[in-house]
C-alpha cells in the first residue's frame, strides 16, 4: 500500500470518482484533517480519504502531482502479483531475507518440509498430489518457523537497552502492517511478511513496535527515541517500502 499525508483544513462521509487522465480514483471525504492518498495491492487501485471540504479540483492536482509515483507503485505490484507464485510450482520466484530465491517443488511420500539446498533456492517438499493450498501450508509453516527463530535474540538484544519489556508477542497475517503494539497489554504482533524481509527490516519493526512501549503515538518524542536508538531506521523503513512484498504495502511521506 502507497501513502502520501497532507496536513489540510477540516457532517457524514461523501463517496464519488474522479478521472485523471486514465486514472480512476475512488474519494471518500469524511471528518478528517488530513488528505491520504493510498495505492492498494495487489492491482493498484486508488483511494483517496479527504476532509469534506476539499474541492474535486483540489484532489485533481494532487493526484496529478503524484501520477509518476502512483505509476511506480502500480507497476511494482504488478510485478509483485508475477512473482507472488500463488501456484506455487518450480520456477516461481519467492522471497526469503530480502533475497529472491527459485522454488522447486519436489514431489516425495515422506514428510512435508522445506529446505534450502543453495544459495538461492527454496526446496518444497510435499506428497504427490498436494493441492496449491496445501503447498501454500507448507511453506507458510517454514516461513513463521523461520521468523520465530529470529524475534527472540532481537527482543533480548533490544529490552535492555530500551528499558522495556514485552509481556508477549506473537507472529499473525497483516494485510497493512508490519507490526503492532497493544499498551495496555504489552503486547506485540509483528507480521509473517517479514520472514520474507531483510535482517534490518525485521530489527527495525521489532525496535519501532518496542518503542511504543516507551511512547504511544507516532510523535516527535517517538521518532526522537528511534534516532536516539536506531538511527539508520529510515533506511530500514526504506527497504521494507522497496523490498517485494506481497500486499503488506508502502509508505511514502
Amino acid at each position: 500500500m502507497g501513502v502520501v499525508v497532507f496536513t489540510l483544513k477540516r457532517k457524514s462521509a461523501e463517496a464519488s470518482r474522479i478521472t485523471v487522465g486514465d486514472l480512476e480514483v475512488a474519494v471518500l471525504r469524511k471528518p478528517v484533517r488530513h488528505l491520504r492518498l493510498v495505492v492498494y495491492p495487489p492491482y493498484g487501485s486508488v483511494r483517496i480519504a479527504a476532509p469534506l471540504s476539499i474541492s474535486d479540483e483540489a484532489i485533481h492536482e494532487l493526484v496529478a502531482s503524484r501520477l509518476d509515483w502512483i505509476r511506480r507503485q502500480q507497476a511494482r505490484f504488478a510485478g509483485q502479483r508475477h512473482e507472488s507464485g500463488q501456484e506455487l510450482v518450480s520456477g516461481e520466484s519467492h522471497y526469503y531475507l530480502g533475497q529472491p530465491h527459485v522454488l522447486q517443488v519436489v514431489e516425495q511420500k515422506g514428510p512435508p518440509r522445506v529446505a534450502l539446498p543453495g544459495a538461492d533456492v527454496i526446496a518444497l517438499y510435499v506428497r504427490p498430489g498436494t493441492s496449491t493450498e496445501g503447498r501454500s501450508r507448507v511453506l507458510e509453516r517454514w516461513y513463521r518457523q523461520r521468523l520465530q527463530e529470529r524475534i527472540p535474540p532481537l527482543l533480548a538484544q533490544w529490552q535492555p537497552v530500551l528499558g522495556v519489556q514485552a509481556a508477549e508477542w506473537g507472529i499473525r497475517k497483516m494485510r497493512t502492517r508490519w507490526g503492532s503494539c497493544n499498551i495496555r497489554a504489552r503486547r506485540i504482533w509483528l507480521s509473517l511478511e517479514l520472514a520474507r524481509k531483510p535482517g534490518e527490516c525485521l530489527e527495525y519493526v521489532v525496535v519501532h513496535e518496542l518503542v511504543h512501549l516507551l511512547e504511544r503515538g507516532h510523535n516527535q518524542r517517538f521518532y526522537g527515541f528511534l534516532d536516539q536508538y536506531l538511527p539508520s531506521w529510515r533506511l530500514a523503513r526504506a527497504a521494507l517500502t522497496t523490498a517485494s512484498a506481497a500486499g503488506a504495502g508502502i509508505a511514502s511521506a
